[in-house]
């Protein structure tokens, strides 16, 4: 009985030493995550506060970084080396950056050079005439070839001439047929030419240049063939592309040798229309749909194959 006696006070301090340390535990648990919840707010912050002190330093460095010259490479002399002319006039042989590749600057590239060094910084975009920039941010709407009744002879005829060769040109290769560079949309008003021209546009995944001819007419010697050669280089460089002239007979009428200096400038501007569309290659990703209702005005040299291939009329009793 008195070992029994002895045993119990052992017990006792056994239990409450493991009592005392499971409270310790539990209490230095509950500290671990109150302190890791803010080691974490902490660290969030810390993140915080460094991306706005990289923005300040952005910043800062925008504010006291120089400009840049804006030049254009005439010619490659060696594989670093280029011929530039700057914006103001001089020539200068100049070095690239070696980040840049020195294979994309061709001729023509617009570039932007050091403002001490004059070393090509970065290739700029090509220079676009703001009237060209227009033509492409008007938005031809959501319209599908369904919403157009009565022309599904020439909605055929329109997607095989501009819809099959951007979509399926190895259909023409294996076939070994050229095919067309454009359509000529003729017909009276009304008849859905430019409808036409909508949906296609619509349903292609393509930019799309909407042009009246008569606002491409300039005053200016040499400023309508300037805008209409800005208008085919913006088509290269942003393929597949479809180029819409509605009302063509302004600046395509038959030509001749009488008449004013206005009558000169069009004949000017149609010349290098006929130029521009003389440089497509067969199967680029650039077409061309002329629209009309004067067909019988129209040059012969614009109508000719290989420029304006395939005649499409709207109505039955179209012009023919």
């Amino acid at each position: 009985m008195a070992v029994v006696e002895a045993q119990v006070p052992g017990s006792n301090t056994t239990e409450s030493i493991r009592e005392k340390n499971l409270n310790y535990y539990r209490r230095k648990l509950i500290e671990h995550r109150e302190i890791d919840a803010r080691l974490k707010e902490a660290r969030d912050k810390s993140k915080a506060v460094s991306k706005e002190f990289e923005k300040a330093e952005d910043d800062l460095k925008a504010l006291q970084s120089v400009g840049q010259v804006v030049g254009d490479v005439l010619k490659q002399l060696t594989e670093d080396h280029f011929i530039v002319k700057a914006s103001n006039g001089p020539r200068y042989v100049v070095g690239c950056r070696r980040s840049l590749q020195a294979g994309k600057l061709k001729a023509g590239t617009r570039v932007a050079l050091d403002m001490t060094t004059l070393t090509i910084m970065r290739q700029l975009p090509r220079e676009v005439d703001p009237l060209v920039h227009n033509m492409s941010a008007e938005d031809p709407g959501d319209v599908s070839y369904h919403s157009v009744g009565g022309l599904s002879e020439q909605i055929r005829e329109l997607r095989e001439v501009i819809e099959l060769p951007l979509m399926n040109p190895e259909l023409f290769i294996r076939v070994g047929i050229t095919p067309p560079k454009g359509c000529l949309l003729y017909g009276p008003p009304g008849t859905g030419k430019t409808l036409l021209a909508r949906a296609v546009a619509s349903q292609l995944d393509a930019n799309f240049l909407k042009v009246v001819s008569s606002s491409i007419v300039d005053k200016y010697i040499g400023e309508s063939a300037r805008l209409i050669r800005e208008m085919f280089n913006y088509a290269r460089d942003h393929q597949p592309c479809i180029i819409f002239m509605d009302e063509i007979d302004a600046i395509g009428g038959r030509r001749f040798s009488e008449g004013t200096s206005a009558d000169r400038e069009i004949q000017r501007t149609l010349m290098e229309l006929l130029n521009q569309m003389d440089g497509f290659d067969a199967l680029g990703q650039v077409k061309m749909i002329m629209a009309t209702n004067r067909p019988d005005t129209l040059d012969p040299a614009l109508l000719r194959p290989g420029r304006l291939d395939r005649k499409i009329g709207n109505v039955p009793f179209a012009f023919v």
